[in-house]
């Protein structure tokens, strides 16, 4: 078994092949060789049934006995006629004689109507034997064997049987053949398949494309592997996408932190005071650098997750609650402008933390466009949680580009942020089963529109001591 599965492929589909053609060609040739011989036996039997001699020749056959003279063959030869007296004496037509058996004797005694049976002569031949009664004129009643030789069928049989043989084994080879020239056919796209697959593992080379020809599985795994390979093709160049944008995003604050910090280092070494106002920026720049390079960093980690991996458990979260709690920290950040809020309870299936951060950046987004004193209307009802604010908005041209990584609009280049903001909102929004658009508002400004489909309402409990909290 073990030298079986170490095979090629195709080779074990030609063994299996020819064994099981060798199985069914055995088979039909048992079955035809025993169909045969009892065939030849009935057809054996039934001219013995039609060799009654009449009495006459039996009563000639009996005086010749009688005579002590040894009575030449009948019918030819080839026919043994045998005569069974009630007594057990028998009289044999010049062949060697046949041993009388019990149902010969019950013939010859009127026990029986025929006798039909198989026994061996004093020359050791099998011969098949048909005894029947016969009543002479004198009213004496006797048995008549008649009997001919099995080898006529055994002959036959052997003839028939080395015939089957060779047929048999030709008919091996061939299917054995046959099947290995059907394995190296059928098996040629799992041929293709295979070599593409050893060139992507040997070369990395992820353009490869198999011609897919067909609907059978072959062609449906063709279809997969291309689809397999496009797909690895693009995520390996979203991430040198993401590299290289990570990379440029990257260099422009550490440039202005290396500067301001070798410009302190300066200070120090030259023993030169930088005056206190211009300290204070120095150090409040480097500050905010610093905060910049680590949001930029946070948002990397979080986009460098696989769009199929969820950031954590997904729990039945209040999105209501959630956005409350989002609207405090743009406060915070946006001071001077004033939020008009309406909203509408609404329970959905997400990650706490991922979702709270989606709805930041969404707000963050708004307060950083918004005007001066300007508005931000907030709205939350059925599902659909809408942003408005009163900024300057977004060219249409650019709206397709609003949710794409490091993207960030030329009017947008002089403020904080890493143009990962609104791709985290999309990623998040998305693996909550919902939806986000970026559109412009009527007479100006934008609104954000997340769409979330709701989930089952917590026990009252729940509802209460979220209740309790808000409060």
């Amino acid at each position: 078994m073990a030298w079986f599965r170490s095979r090629p492929l195709r080779s074990r589909l030609a063994l299996l092949t020819a064994f099981a053609v060798a199985v069914a060609v055995a088979a039909v040739s048992l079955a035809c060789w025993f169909v045969t011989r009892a065939q030849l036996e009935a057809e054996l039997d039934s001219s013995l049934r039609s060799s009654r001699l009449d009495a006459a020749s039996v009563d000639t056959l009996l005086d010749l006995c009688r005579q002590g003279t040894t009575p030449p063959p009948m019918a030819g030869g080839s026919y043994t006629v045998q005569v069974i007296l009630a007594n057990g004496s028998v009289c044999t037509s010049g062949q060697a004689a046949i041993p009388a058996a019990p149902a010969d004797l019950a013939v010859a005694r009127g026990q029986l109507t025929y006798a039909l049976h198989t026994v061996k002569d004093e020359d050791g031949r099998e011969m098949r034997v048909y005894t029947y009664p016969q009543q002479l004129p004198l009213g004496l009643t006797l048995a008549v064997s008649v009997a001919r030789p099995l080898a006529e069928i055994d002959n036959s049989m052997s003839t028939l049987r080395w015939m089957l043989l060779l047929v048999s084994g030709i008919g091996v080879v061939g299917a054995g053949a046959a099947g290995l020239w059907v394995a190296r056919t059928g098996l040629e796209p799992v041929n293709r398949l295979t070599g593409a697959v050893e060139h992507v593992a040997a070369t990395e080379d992820l353009t490869v494309r198999i011609p897919v020809d067909g609907e059978d599985e072959i062609a449906r795994l063709s279809r997969s592997f291309n689809a397999m390979t496009a797909a690895l093709a693009t995520s390996r160049d979203r991430q040198a996408q993401l590299i290289a944008d990570a990379g440029h995003e990257l260099r422009t604050p550490l440039t202005s932190l290396r500067t301001n910090i070798e410009l302190l280092a300066r200070s120090e070494k030259t023993g030169r005071a930088i005056p206190a106002d211009d300290r204070r920026a120095l150090m409040a720049s480097v500050k905010a650098q610093m905060t910049e390079l680590a949001a930029l960093i946070g948002d990397l980690q979080e986009l460098a997750r696989p769009d199929t991996t969820r950031p954590g458990p997904l729990e039945v979260v209040p999105l209501h609650g959630i956005l409350r709690s989002a609207l405090d920290r743009a406060r915070l950040r946006g001071p001077e402008l004033t939020f008009v809020t309406d909203l509408a309870p609404w329970y959905v299936r997400a990650e706490p933390a991922a979702i709270e951060r989606a709805l930041v950046n969404v707000l963050d987004n708004a307060v950083k466009f918004s005007p001066p004193r300007g508005t931000v209307e907030v709205t939350l009802m059925r599902g659909e949680l809408t942003v408005r604010d009163h900024g300057p908005g977004i060219p249409p041209d650019e709206l397709p580009h609003v949710f794409e990584r490091f993207w960030r609009s030329p009017s947008a280049r002089s403020l904080p942020g890493s143009g990962l903001g609104l791709s985290i909102v999309a990623r998040t929004v998305h693996q909550a089963g919902g939806s986000a658009i970026l559109a412009p508002a009527p007479g100006g400004g934008t609104v954000a529109t997340l769409r979330l489909p709701g989930a089952p309402t917590p026990p009252p409990s729940v509802v209460a001591d979220e209740g309790r909290d808000e409060a």
